[in-house]
């Protein structure tokens, strides 16, 4: 595929070309072009130039707009300030940018693949099995969506992982009292919904947990149990399975209901790298990253110090043999960098983790496991806050289950599409709630930098007015109005045409997507992609507002505003499917 070439980069050459011709030592310099509100773009590069070379900035300004080429890309150059140079961009070339996006063969919009791309591990939607999901997970399954979305569009390789919470001594007891009570896992995990398998998984679990607190007997037996568990023993292996389908079932209920796609192979719990957890404490131990230390396997940092000031070490193997979760993350490290070629590990987890991830990753690095060609990074998110700015908690203090969350939030959006549709049935009313709701809490999460916390606000969300995934939605739904109105009428491109300010505004805003998109895959930062998507909604709305479309002059106006619109909803389309995000064709 040719890319499309951007407005910036053709104004980027232009400007670098003339500062070669001016300057012919200075070849190669950035020009260091911007968007500004005083023209289209900013150079500001020539005054750190004039100061190297030793010459008058507003001078070498001015011999550098001498050797501009003006008219098909550049309209017009003009020295500025100090030594600022403020580029008006043709319109014509604008048009011509819009076509070239319009016609790119494969719908990426001008947005070019990474040239060399690496493999990255996304770990990211970790539930625990047998237990609900809850709001702090929503996190984790959002932004780690958006970002494969985003490095799978770009280019690179990418292999998702769900680390589910999936061995452990909860598991002893369970799996103990479901051998002394048969009956109350008996049907098939395909025969009921996930709604029914969290019911009969979490029955289980309290009435395991009560017996395990009050019988001592039963908890001997329990402990016993993991025991036989990690030694493999075939029939506890077995029933330990039930559970992990039971929960799977679940998972994949609420997965569906947040429009995810996850699937089975991509799920390797703790329990995936057990077989590597004794391989791994003696790598460590033989090489010296760790020691032991009380009959425990340790690593120590000299920066990481407790309360009373003593080192806190990574305990990687217990004094009684057991393993912690050091073990097994520095096992998944093992097997994502040897067997999966990984260049990069990305793990999406809560920040309250920072401490032990900090530990691991060093630990990983010391013992030669990640280095230069493989690193290590934890896109840590902060917490989802209540309307009260405390932690999201249910009116009795109890975490908020993820599902009733969800459930909620398609109501409330349904409520708001039924209020504003005209001509849709109950079916397409429910459809686009469940789209918009769903749109709304992704959104929300989305719009803010992973590291802050935010407040959960059903109200805001789903609100058609300020930065909110409806707001986008509706600007899209809007854009198909006028096309299906159009009828015959097909967009077509006319640079000849003058613009009028708010065509150029939306035009240029729409040519910076690539670089939007780009910024936002190479930070981890899906909130860089709303705020582009809320603008692009933002001067779509202006546009709509001050620029007749269909009722516009001339039939080659109405065409090229056509274009500008059919643009811009494409646009809005990849950004928000790069979100996770569904964009209804009516509303």
């Amino acid at each position: 595929m040719t890319s499309v070439t951007s407005l910036s980069d053709s104004v980027q050459q232009h400007l670098s070309s003339a500062l070669t011709a001016a300057l012919p030592q200075a070849a190669g310099a950035d020009p260091l072009l911007r968007r500004s509100d005083r023209a289209d773009y900013q150079a500001n590069g020539i005054l750190a130039l004039a100061k190297k070379e030793k010459a008058n900035p507003r001078e070498l300004a001015t011999q550098v707009v001498s050797h501009v080429v003006t008219g098909e890309v550049i309209a017009d150059v003009e020295v500025s300030g100090p030594g600022f140079l403020n580029v008006t961009v043709a319109d014509g070339a604008i048009v011509r940018n819009l076509a070239a996006r319009a016609a790119d063969p494969e719908g990426r919009l001008g947005v070019p693949r990474a040239e060399r791309p690496g493999t990255t591990v996304v770990d990211y939607a970790q539930p625990n099995v047998a237990k609900e999901m809850h709001v702090g997970h929503l996190r984790s399954a959002v932004i780690g969506d958006s970002v494969v979305q985003l490095l799978e569009f770009t280019g690179e390789s990418v292999v998702r992982r769900h680390h589910i919470g999936d061995w452990g001594t909860q598991f002893g007891m369970l799996i103990q009292y479901l051998d002394e009570h048969p009956g109350e896992l008996d049907h098939e995990a395909s025969e009921v919904s996930g709604e029914e398998a969290m019911s009969n998984l979490d029955r289980l679990y309290k009435a395991a947990r009560a017996l395990f607190d009050s019988d001592e007997e039963f908890k001997t037996r329990a402990r016993r149990r993991v025991v036989d568990l990690q030694a493999g023993d075939p029939h506890t292996l077995a029933t330990w399975q039930k559970f992990v389908d039971e929960s799977k079932i679940y998972f994949f209920s609420v997965f569906d209901k947040l429009d995810m796609e996850i699937r089975d192979a991509d799920i390797v719990g703790e329990s995936g790298y057990n077989d590597m957890l004794a391989e791994t404490c003696r790598l460590l131990e033989e090489s010296g990253v760790a020691v032991r230390s009380e009959g425990a396997l340790c690593v120590f940092f000299d920066d990481v110090k407790g309360p009373d000031g003593n080192p806190v070490p990574l305990i990687v193997q217990k004094s009684d043999g057991g393993y912690g979760y050091a073990a097994t993350d520095l096992s998944a490290i093992r097997d994502r960098v040897f067997r999966l070629k990984a260049n990069t590990l990305l793990y999406v987890v809560d920040a309250r983790q920072s401490l032990h991830f900090k530990m691991v990753f060093e630990t990983a690095r010391r013992a030669g496991w990640l280095g230069e060609d493989v690193t290590a990074h934890q896109l840590a998110f902060g917490t989802v806050l209540g309307a009260d700015g405390k932690p999201f908690k249910t009116r009795a203090g109890e975490t908020v289950r993820l599902v009733d969350l969800l459930d909620e939030a398609v109501d409330r959006a349904a409520a708001v599409v039924r209020e504003k549709a005209q001509d849709l049935s109950e079916a397409e009313i429910a459809e686009r709630g469940a789209q918009v709701g769903i749109g709304a809490v992704k959104y929300a999460d989305l719009s803010t930098s992973a590291n802050r916390d935010y407040k959960f606000d059903l109200d805001q969300m789903v609100s058609l007015n300020g930065d909110t995934s409806v707001y986008l939605q509706y600007a899209y739904a809007r854009i198909q109005s006028i096309l299906r109105k159009a009828g015959d009428v097909a967009p077509a491109a006319h640079p000849e045409l003058e613009l009028a300010s708010a065509e150029r505004a939306l035009g240029l805003h729409v040519d910076a997507f690539a670089e939007a998109v780009a910024d936002a895959a190479a930070e981890y930062a899906p909130h860089k992609l709303t705020a582009y998507l809320y603008q692009l909604a933002s001067l779509y709305t202006t546009f709509y507002d001050k620029c007749p479309v269909l009722k516009a002059e001339s039939p080659a106006q109405v065409e090229n505003r056509l274009l500008l619109c059919d643009v811009t909803a494409r646009t809005l389309h990849r950004g928000m499917a790069l979100l996770g995000i569904r964009t209804p064709e009516r509303l």
